[in-house]
């Protein structure tokens, strides 16, 4: 990780979960962090404790409502005057809502579209335009994805969820493509995470949270700072190692990261 000292990352939805805890893993290893989310108070806290421990780095909140292009653009824009531009680019913004795809509510599916495939690709576009007109060969582009991208939960509420996810499996891949057309030193990643233990699935079943409990309750769950160790592993892999697809799954009784 020495190599990204001082440089730029932006992390999307950097509030809570494991957005705030890979912010924190890179600010610990001396990055420039824009840490986005609808609400930042709780960044300001973390950039507070993370001033605190002494770390090298440093981490600027950003609000952006991901829903919006427009404010997507300000930050890039924002980004670009304050500090140059992106280096690094984490999407890690998520969102689940439970709408089958029998009975489920347009918007509810809207929603998760806009926030899981759209703003993704909005913010890989810029951040790959920033790296471009600043001739940066180097940078990373990473997908927080999920195994639900890669296999069909069987419950009807997640069904849509995991349609957005496959997606981003694609965009990543495509992205993988055009990058090597594009003959260019920038690399594309996709994380995979089995249940990782935050707040996603009481903001997920936020009308049940016997049910959110529960999802926790049935499995050694994986931790957030077990993917913001994944991020900092893919980040520091030498130059001519491109990782493409890393899957995190749970196992009993250890967990077990595969690539």
């Amino acid at each position: 990780m020495e190599r990204w000292k001082g440089r730029v990352a932006l992390v999307t939805g950097a509030s809570v979960g494991i957005g705030a805890a890979v912010a924190r893993a890179l600010v610990q290893h001396g990055m420039k962090v824009v840490g986005c989310a609808r609400n930042v108070d709780k960044i300001e806290k973390l950039a507070a404790e993370c001033q605190s421990a002494g770390y090298s780095g440093t981490l600027i909140p950003y609000k952006c409502d991901l829903c919006n292009e427009e404010e997507i653009l300000s930050m890039f824009s924002a980004i670009k005057t304050l500090h140059q531009g992106v280096d690094v680019c984490i999407n890690n913004a998520g969102l689940a809502h439970n709408e089958p795809l029998l009975s489920g509510r347009t918007d509810g599916w809207r929603n998760m579209i806009d926030v899981n495939i759209l703003a993704l690709a909005i913010c890989t576009r810029e951040a790959y335009q920033s790296m471009k007109e600043r001739h940066v060969d180097d940078g990373h582009i990473i997908n927080i994805n999920s195994m639900g991208g890669h296999r069909m939960v069987p419950s009807a509420d997640e069904h849509f969820y995991c349609a957005t996810k496959y997606a981003v499996t694609a965009v990543t891949e495509g992205l993988r493509q055009e990058l090597r057309e594009a003959k260019t030193h920038i690399r594309a990643t996709c994380i995979s995470p089995g249940i990782v233990e935050t707040e996603f699935a009481f903001r997920h079943h936020n009308s049940d949270p016997e049910r959110a409990a529960a999802v926790y309750e049935s499995i050694k769950c994986l931790k957030a700072e077990d993917i913001a160790g994944a991020v900092t592993y893919v980040l520091s892999a030498p130059a001519h190692v491109q990782l493409i697809k890393t899957s995190i799954i749970q196992t009993t009784p250890v967990h077990q990261l595969t690539s």
